[in-house]
């Protein structure tokens, strides 16, 4: 399988400027290249850094703008700080639980024993946690958690995270590189020799020469309509990136949708499916329907708003669907009957935000709606060294699967990137042996890139690629969303095969350095991972987790197994895998049968 027709059937204008032959390019030669800048990469980064290797990071947008900014409410470690008898194998028992059974054990385990660790790594790296009366990190409740584990710097965390990560990678001197876009792997399948791509600035191409490639570089949740993503990351490049050099994707038909994201028709196209964090639940907001029921005592009575993503997210579309929703397609999200002040220290991003809008969340309440949030699916890795199968080839972060299976506990994304990532940095750093040695054919793998590259930005067609992109959007959330079944998961197949026959005919408008190209190379990452999750969608004859098939209503304990994805000669190849069981502490913890109680907040 490859991306190679989507631009090697552009259109393409004639005369001396539809020479697409000669190319330019700077090439840099370096020990790893990370990609991606996020907390993930930068933790890998720091990682090979004090172990004496120097990489280089590499992100598509200003550095210290990344994702990471965009996780608000906490991050999950077992310190116990308000609630002693919480531990790191009660935290293992929730993920796996809320993962439904499908996840990694050794992923599970490795990010739960590390996290107590790495929050206080971080505390000293200036992260300003909040502090509880007696001076320890502070933690709050959040979603399907049976402690109070999830540490938080107000409602801004991932930011506070991401400038500590940031500002000790700067203490250690690690090269960066800002706007850089990574098209193809260098790849014989086998291993990996280097990266391609180009600076989205100047346009100018770029190759990478290195025996060791990090892919840190995000998920998938932003191929929806609505999303809380921005429009311009998290469109499935890593994940698509590691499956063209010969890696493994593994249940990508599991995307997280966030049951409160803001409502388009209230607050408009700008802030269409932005997140409302969960700490405003963990804080004790309240969801309401139209009739001013709080909706969530029917369905989850014992945990209420603080249940699992997916059965808050199922109650609210079901609330939605059956006419109880507000005119705008929403519910209410109230948080109004705690005290001004705590809302205001507790949730201030929230409180700034909504008052932008005219929204005053201390005295009314906000308008949601579910939203993609996040991507349960990526790359098959090792979790103790970030190994792919493919030599050379490390994956970390959302790029990867195996910590959240079939749903994630919200203050676990965070907790993974910087868990795991410190482990895959350290394997890294033991395989670095000398300058890299990169075989002959990388110049021509690579100059074959830049020429269909070349091509790409020169096609004259009639289709555009943003209006592709949101064709695609349209396609997923209605084909491949909350509900699904079998004959909307074929029409989705469909009509991503009929986008993809559209793309031959597609229209670059500018140079490189220009928004319609970049949405181009976005185009093809993102038709590929979209057929991966419909079909690994039908694959899965079940429901569990964010995975819910109407067709397929309940749990099927023989699909506790994996669905993998390969590329293979004509198309994509699934298969499926067994998962292995938890070590022994880890069971004994789930069979403790630990659970929240949601009324310690009322």
């Amino acid at each position: 399988m490859t991306r190679l027709p989507l631009w090697e059937e552009a259109k393409t204008p004639t005369g001396p400027q539809g020479d697409v032959q000669s190319v330019e390019y700077e090439t840099v030669q370096i020990p790893v290249l990370v990609v991606g800048a996020g907390a993930a990469g930068a933790r890998v980064a720091i990682e090979l850094a004090e172990a004496g290797v120097e990489p280089l990071v590499i992100g598509k947008r200003d550095h210290g703008d990344a994702h990471t900014t965009w996780a608000a409410g906490g991050i999950n470690a077992a310190l116990g700080s308000l609630d002693s008898e919480d531990g790191w194998t009660i935290h293992a028992a929730d993920t796996l639980d809320e993962g439904h059974f499908i996840n990694d054990p050794m992923a599970v385990e490795l990010t739960t024993s590390e996290m107590p660790d790495r929050i206080r790594e971080l505390d000293e790296w200036g992260m300003g946690f909040d502090r509880t009366e007696n001076g320890r990190i502070n933690q709050r409740y959040f979603g399907a958690q049976s402690f109070r584990r999830t540490c938080f710097v107000g409602d801004r965390t991932g930011e506070a995270m991401l400038d500590a990560l940031v500002s000790k990678a700067q203490s250690l001197s690690i090269p960066y590189r800002e706007n850089v876009m990574i098209t193809r792997l260098l790849s014989d399948g086998t291993g990996v020799h280097g990266a391609v791509g180009y600076d989205m600035e100047t346009g100018e191409f770029l190759l990478f020469e290195t025996d060791h490639v990090v892919l840190a570089a995000g998920g998938y949740s932003a191929l929806y309509n609505r999303h809380s993503s921005r429009d311009d990351e998290n469109n499935g490049d890593g994940p698509v990136l590691a499956l063209e050099a010969g890696a493994s994707l593994m249940d990508i038909e599991f995307v997280q949708f966030h049951p409160t994201g803001m409502v388009e028709a209230r607050y408009g196209d700008d802030w269409a499916g932005r997140l409302v964090t969960e700490a405003v639940r963990g804080e004790g907001g309240r969801l309401l329907n139209a009739n001013g029921e709080r909706f969530m005592e029917r369905y989850s009575p014992d945990q209420m708003e603080l249940d699992a993503r997916d059965v808050v997210a199922r109650a609210i579309a079901r609330e939605i669907r059956e006419g109880r929703g507000t005119e705008n397609g929403g519910v209410y999200l109230d948080i109004s009957h705690r005290e001004d002040q705590y809302v205001k220290d507790r949730l201030p991003r929230m409180h700034e935000r909504f008052a932008e809008l005219g929204v005053d969340i201390t005295e009314e309440p906000m308008e949601v709606a579910p939203t993609a949030h996040y991507s349960m699916g990526g790359v098959d890795i090792d979790f103790e060294t970030g190994e792919t199968g493919v030599e050379g080839l490390y994956a970390v972060g959302e790029t990867v699967a195996g910590v959240h299976g079939a749903n994630r506990l919200g203050g676990n994304s965070l907790a993974e990137t910087v868990a795991i990532g410190k482990l895959v940095g350290e394997h890294v750093a033991e395989q670095i042996d000398g300058d890299p040695s990169v075989p002959t054919t990388v110049k021509t793998l690579a100059e074959r890139e830049f020429r269909s590259l070349k091509r790409l930005a020169a096609a004259d067609g009639t289709e555009r690629p943003q209006q592709l992109l949101d064709d695609l959007g349209d396609v997923l959330w209605k084909h491949a969303g909350i509900l699904r079944d079998e004959a909307s998961l074929r029409a989705g197949l469909r009509e991503v095969q009929a986008l993809r026959e559209r793309t031959a005919d597609l229209r670059v408008e500018g140079d490189r350095a220009g928004r319609d190209f970049e949405f181009a190379v976005d185009l093809a990452f993102s038709i590929t991972l979209a057929e991966a999750l419909l079909e690994s969608a039908l694959r899965r004859e079940e429901s569990r987790g964010a995975h819910y098939r109407t067709d397929y209503p309940e749990i099927d304990p023989d699909w506790q197994r994996n669905v993998l994805v390969d590329a293979g000669d004509t198309g994509l190849e699934l298969r499926t895998r067994g998962v292995p069981e938890p070590s022994e502490e880890i069971q004994e913890a789930i069979e403790e049968g630990h659970e929240l109680d949601y009324h310690h907040l009322e």
